[in-house]
C-alpha cells in the first residue's frame, strides 16, 4: 500500500459528501472543568449506522469497480463495521454477507440484518474470523472488506478528524479510541496534516492493550481475545497496514478500565445528553480519568465513536452509577 495521506482522506470526504452525516461537535463546561482542557467531542454516535464505521465502509464499497461491487461484499465484525458494510451495500444495491460472533450485541445483529445483509455466526474465542471470511468470500466470489486493515476504510475513518478540525479549528491533542487501528490511523493522518504539532493519543481497554504493547515492542504483538465490555475493541493485534501509520504518527497509547468506561458513559448521558456504547466512550474515559497527559489549558479533540448499545444493556452497565450533581443540559 502506498503511504496513506491527506489527499486520500480528502478523496474519501468527497465520496461521503451528501451521504454520511456531518456529525456535531459537542462541548461541556462540566467536562472542561473535570479535565482542565477545552474538550471538543466529535459525536459519531449520530453517524449513519450509529458509529464512525459507516465512513470507511461506504468509502471502500464506493471505491470498488462497478462490476466487482455488483458481485457483492463480505465483512467480519462484532457489530459496527457489520452494520456499516450492510448499509453501504444496501445503498449500492449489492448483496452483503457479514461474519459476526455468537456473542455480538443483539441490537447490532438486528440492525445488520435490518439493512438486508446475510449474517453468518461464529465463536470468537474458538474460531478465526479472518479465515472464515477469506474462505467464504472465495467460495461466493465476494469482495472482502475487513474492518480496519484496508486503505479505503482507513481513509474514510480519517474524515472524522478532517471534519472535526474544519468545525472546531486546530487541536493541541486528539484522543482516539483504538481497536485494530483504522480510526486512529486515518485520524492521525488527517490531524497531523491539518493541525501541525497536534499530539495524537490512542485509547485501549486495559484488558486488551495490544497496540500499546506493539508500540513498546516495535512490532505487532498479539494478545488473547480481550475480556472487556468494549466489544468494538476486542481486537487481538493492530493491523498490518494500520500499525506503521500508528508508529509514525501516534504519540502514545493509554488504557482505561471497564469501570472508567462506564463512568464516561454515565457522564456523557447526564451532561452531553448522548448515549455511547462502551467502545464509543473509551477515549472520553481516558480524558476524564486523567490518563491522557498534559491536557490542561489545551484544545483537546475526542472521538465519541459510537452509540450502538441497547437500552437493557445500557441500563445493566450503568446501574448504580451516576453523577452526584445530577443531570445537566447539553453545553453546560
Amino acid at each position: 500500500m502506498a503511504e496513506l495521506g491527506i489527499d486520500d482522506v480528502r478523496a474519501a470526504a468527497e465520496r461521503l459528501a451528501g451521504v454520511a452525516h456531518r456529525t456535531p461537535v459537542l462541548t461541556s463546561r462540566t467536562v472542561d472543568g473535570l479535565t482542565g482542557a477545552r474538550v471538543l467531542a466529535k459525536a459519531e454516535s449520530f453517524q449513519r449506522g450509529g458509529a464512525f464505521k459507516f465512513r470507511g465502509a461506504y468509502n471502500a464499497v464506493a471505491s470498488l469497480d462497478p462490476d466487482v461491487r455488483a458481485r457483492g461484499v463480505l465483512a467480519y465484525s462484532s457489530g459496527n463495521h457489520a452494520q456499516a458494510i450492510a448499509l453501504a451495500a444496501q445503498l449500492h444495491d449489492v448483496p452483503a454477507v457479514i461474519v459476526m460472533p455468537h456473542d455480538a450485541p443483539p441490537t447490532k445483529v438486528a440492525a445488520t440484518e435490518g439493512y438486508g445483509a446475510e449474517v453468518v455466526r461464529y465463536d470468537r474465542y474458538a474460531q478465526d474470523r479472518e479465515e472464515i471470511g477469506r474462505l467464504l468470500a472465495a467460495e461466493r466470489g465476494l469482495t472482502l472488506i475487513p474492518p480496519y486493515d484496508h486503505p479505503a476504510v482507513m481513509a474514510g475513518q480519517g474524515t472524522v478528524a478532517l471534519e472535526l478540525i474544519e468545525q472546531a479549528g486546530p487541536l493541541d491533542v486528539l484522543a482516539v479510541c483504538v481497536g485494530g487501528g483504522g480510526l486512529i490511523s486515518g485520524c492521525a493522518t488527517a490531524a497531523t496534516a491539518l493541525s501541525p504539532g497536534v499530539r495524537v493519543v490512542g485509547v485501549e481497554p486495559a484488558a486488551g492493550d495490544d497496540v500499546r504493547r506493539s508500540l513498546a515492542a516495535g512490532r505487532r504483538v498479539s494478545v488473547p481475545v480481550p475480556r472487556t465490555i468494549a466489544d468494538g475493541q476486542q481486537t487481538t493485534s493492530p493491523g498490518e497496514l494500520t500499525f506503521p501509520v500508528i508508529q509514525r504518527l501516534v504519540s502514545e497509547v493509554v488504557t482505561v478500565t471497564d469501570e472508567e468506561i462506564v463512568a464516561a458513559m454515565v457522564l456523557a448521558f447526564e451532561r452531553l445528553k448522548v448515549v455511547l456504547e462502551p467502545s464509543g466512550a473509551s477515549a472520553l474515559a481516558a480524558l476524564l480519568a486523567g490518563r491522557v497527559p498534559d491536557v490542561a489549558g489545551r484544545r483537546v479533540g475526542v472521538t465519541l465513536s459510537g452509540g450502538n448499545v441497547g437500552a437493557a444493556r445500557f441500563a445493566e452497565l450503568t446501574a448504580g452509577s451516576g453523577l452526584a450533581a445530577g443531570g445537566g443540559r447539553r453545553g453546560t
